[in-house]
């Protein structure tokens, strides 16, 4: 099986999946999405893939979603038409939570929007020291598809990142309040994530995924899958509304392009840090 935007390979019962824009940072866009969902399903099926490992191609692990491509439309989506793509885009998402095997996301430079919500969505999240987080949407009026950092790191934590919009969150700070697991020489995310990787496909597989399941099942009982619904409901809501920031971010990047777009929503905030 080939794909466009995405690299699939499996190797001593590791596959490894690579996000591939580079040249886009490797934003998703509606064919990634597809295409992650395929390889998902893909490596659920595979008997000989034990452990799944998520990385990016070129200087970064992904900047989220593609602004080009979801502003590119001239009419405004309604409501339904929002809920349709959003529920593909928190089903790929939690794809990765929701794998019956162990995910891994192997994360370098930048890791924003949706991709830091893929990162948290996997079950271990290895970086090097050069990797950035943070979820900006509110910063252009948008909202969070899959509203996972608070399981990840407690409400007071979440709510500062989320409410400032902070996208410069360094691999250490990241450790410190619980989104990954391990912070690792710049250039060594992938190696040492292959490593782990190895360890846990030499696991007797069955007891790897209902271990898995167990811990999951926990969340569930703390109320988590009911959350993160209600969660995107409300992310619906947002997507639908044509807020004074939403509606000039749309025209500057239309009328002058993407970049400066993001320029303006910086110089709302005194610039980047």
């Amino acid at each position: 099986m080939t794909y466009e935007t995405i690299g699939y390979e499996v190797e001593r019962g590791v596959a490894v999946l690579t996000l591939n824009r580079p040249k886009s940072l490797n934003a998703f866009n509606g064919k990634m999405v597809e295409e992650l969902l395929a390889a998902q399903k893909r490596f659920n099926a595979d008997d000989d893939a034990r452990v799944l490992v998520v990385t990016g191609a070129g200087r970064a692990f992904s900047a989220g979603f593609d602004l080009k491509e979801s502003d590119a439309g001239e009419k405004r989506k309604s409501l339904l038409e929002n809920r349709a793509v959003l529920e593909v885009d928190f089903n790929m998402i939690m794809g990765f939570w929701h794998s019956p095997k162990p995910t891994i996301a192997a994360v370098h430079g930048y890791c924003l929007a949706g991709a830091c919500e893929v990162a948290l969505a996997c079950d271990i999240t290895i970086a090097g020291e050069d990797a950035l987080f943070g979820e900006p949407e509110l910063r252009f009026g948008a909202g969070i598809v899959a509203m996972l950092m608070p399981w990840m790191t407690g409400p007071k934590q979440a709510k500062e990142l989320l409410f400032t919009g902070n996208d410069r969150v360094p691999a250490k700070r990241a450790l410190e309040i619980g989104l990954i697991n391990r912070v690792v020489p710049t250039g060594a995310h992938l190696d040492e994530a292959k490593k782990m990787a190895r360890e846990i496909a030499v696991m007797d597989k069955e007891a790897v995924m209902l271990t898995k399941e167990a811990i999951h099942r926990a969340y569930d009982a703390m109320g988590m899958t009911q959350a993160l619904r209600h969660a995107l409901d409300i992310d619906v809501q947002i997507t639908s509304l044509d807020t004074p920031d939403r509606i000039k971010f749309r025209e500057v990047s239309k009328r002058d392009g993407l970049k400066a777009a993001l320029a303006w929503r910086e110089s709302r905030f005194g610039g980047k840090d």
